[in-house]
């Protein structure tokens, strides 16, 4: 009787503590799922309103809005959004904001995954810290593990002081995982604030830097330490704004007029490029006929030698519906560089530009060309190289400055590049720059030119000057000798029937087959393999 009693209370007892015990379980349920939803608004909020505000009044987006406008919609996956610092000392134990002024996450763009960070000025002025530089390390080496493109949108005060020591081995963390991820995944940087002192080297050692005007600045040291060293009085656009990197020291490959053309010029050219470096680019047809006749090139090929001309236009010509994304476009303008699309394939594009120094090399186009070539061949992107040149640049500050070094820098890229080449020689290429520019003899695969294309050791009338230096000085009419001279050098030692009969040249085309004959010998070269010699690496002229 008594197990019976016990027995039919139990009953009751354990089905009223039950339902009190799921009661309990689920209000600690709710409770929890609103006290995560706080944080993570709390942690959305950034700096709070007023610091919002004040970044929205110099035209500047918040962290969260620019990942929002650069990712496809509703894609975008944060990690890391409750680390917070652990220092202490200087006031920096009065405050643990979450994320630690740095967003880091993945996302989408055109469907394809890619891992972001974007630092947040709002928060401790987007300086650097220990964990902040540790959030930009991990998600760089989780998209180096996984093989995605990585994103970093810049806008930083600098190493956080108050750190110390600490912030600077935070920032020696992200320049390793940069130096590790480089030639395995394309690394953009998006410079859309300052971007000062140490900070400058992870997007300089990233592949492409996209500057924002007037709201960004990169420099090593700013207008007050270089007061205070050389006296000089700069500010801060005139010292490192996208205008000064874009047309004078190369680091921008891009300059935007704001953040939204910033980063569409992001989304496009991630559009031309692979996720990594054992992928390949994507196959985007555009609908233009591959063997469609460029007789629009007649009229470049017939004009004088001597006559500028953009070789932009002949790009355009060339390329799928005329599409084309030059890469420093304001910087060391003798030489285009930049995607196109052949056939929807994507190709790197290596041009002389006549318009600008007669299309010579010289030290600032050799590194920009070299740069250029290493990439494609990092991540398989085929080059077509477009020649018109007179050769390098002749001049004490060019030899001062080291021509030769950066010269070989340009010749270094195309000998090591095992990406099919295919080069088209449209007026002149001339001595060591007839070499340099992807020719038979660097191992380029396809080497064409026009049937009034010169290739010479010089220009006719330098060499018919030293050839001829006697004649010319006994003439009688020594201009009218010289004329005739120029005119029988350039018809039998510089026309490219010569290199034809060599081997030098695969054949010699009209300027109207030259997109169909491009098209067809990548096509060839798709499934070109060549083995890289066994070795750590090579020793470039740096």
């Amino acid at each position: 009787m008594i197990n019976a009693a016990l027995h039919s209370h139990d009953v009751p007892r354990e089905a009223t503590g039950g339902t009190a015990t799921t009661s309990r379980s689920s209000s600690a349920a709710v409770g929890t799922a609103r006290h995560l939803e706080e944080r993570r608004a709390s942690a959305r909020e950034g700096g709070g309103p007023g610091r919002i505000e004040r970044q929205r009044a110099q035209g500047k987006g918040t962290a969260r809005e620019r990942i929002e406008a650069l990712l496809d919609p509703g894609t975008f996956a944060e990690v890391g959004m409750f680390i917070t610092h652990r220092a202490t000392g200087f006031g920096m134990e009065s405050s643990y904001p979450a994320g630690d002024g740095v967003i880091t996450g993945s996302g989408m763009i055109d469907g394809r995954p890619v891992c972001i960070f974007a630092q947040d000025f709002t928060v401790l002025g987007g300086s650097v810290g220990e964990a902040h530089g540790r959030k930009i390390a991990r998600i760089i080496e989780l998209a180096h593990r996984t093989g995605v493109p990585l994103i970093g949108l810049n806008d930083s005060g600098g190493a956080r002081i108050q750190e110390g020591v600490d912030a600077l081995a935070a920032y020696g963390e992200v320049f390793y995982q940069n130096v590790q991820a480089s030639g395995v995944i394309p690394q953009i940087s998006v410079i859309m604030g300052p971007c000062a002192g140490g900070a400058v080297y992870s997007p300089a050692v990233t592949d492409f830097v996209v500057m924002v005007a007037q709201t960004a600045h990169m420099f090593i040291t700013g207008p007050e330490v270089i007061r205070a060293v050389t006296h000089e009085e700069v500010g801060f656009e005139a010292l490192g704004g996208a205008a000064v990197h874009g047309e004078v020291s190369g680091v921008a490959h891009f300059t935007a007029k704001d953040e939204e053309a910033a980063l569409a010029q992001v989304r496009w050219l991630l559009s031309y490029l692979p996720q990594n470096n054992l992928d390949t680019p994507p196959h985007i047809a555009l609908g233009d006929d591959p063997c469609r006749v460029t007789a629009e090139l007649d009229e470049i090929a017939a004009e004088n030698h001597q006559h500028p001309y953009d070789v932009r236009a002949a790009i355009e010509i060339l390329v799928d519906d005329g599409e084309f994304l030059e890469v420093q476009a304001g910087y060391a303008q003798n030489l285009v560089v930049g995607f196109a699309r052949l056939d929807g394939n994507t190709v790197g594009i290596v041009a002389n530009q006549p318009e600008v120094l007669a299309g010579v090399l010289d030290i600032n186009a050799s590194d920009k060309g070299a740069r250029f070539i290493r990439f494609c061949d990092a991540f398989h992107i085929p080059l077509l190289t477009l020649v018109d040149t007179p050769g390098f640049l002749p001049g004490v500050d060019q030899e001062h400055g080291g021509i030769i070094r950066h010269g070989a820098k340009l010749l270094y890229a195309y000998a090591e590049a095992t990406v099919p080449k295919v080069s088209l020689i449209l007026r002149k290429a001339y001595g060591g720059a007839y070499i340099v520019m992807s020719s038979k003899h660097l191992r380029g695969d396809m080497a064409y030119a026009w049937p009034h294309a010169e290739i010479a050791v010089m220009g006719p009338e330098g060499a018919v000057r030293i050839v001829f230096k006697k004649e010319l000085a006994q003439a009688e009419k020594p201009g009218e000798t010289r004329d005739a001279l120029v005119c029988s050098y350039r018809e039998e030692a510089a026309n490219p029937f010569i290199a034809a009969s060599r081997g030098y040249l695969d054949d010699v085309i009209q300027p109207g087959e030259s997109r169909a004959r491009i098209i067809a010998s990548f096509a060839l070269l798709r499934a070109k393999r060549e083995a890289a010699p066994k070795r750590k690496h090579g020793n470039i002229p740096l």
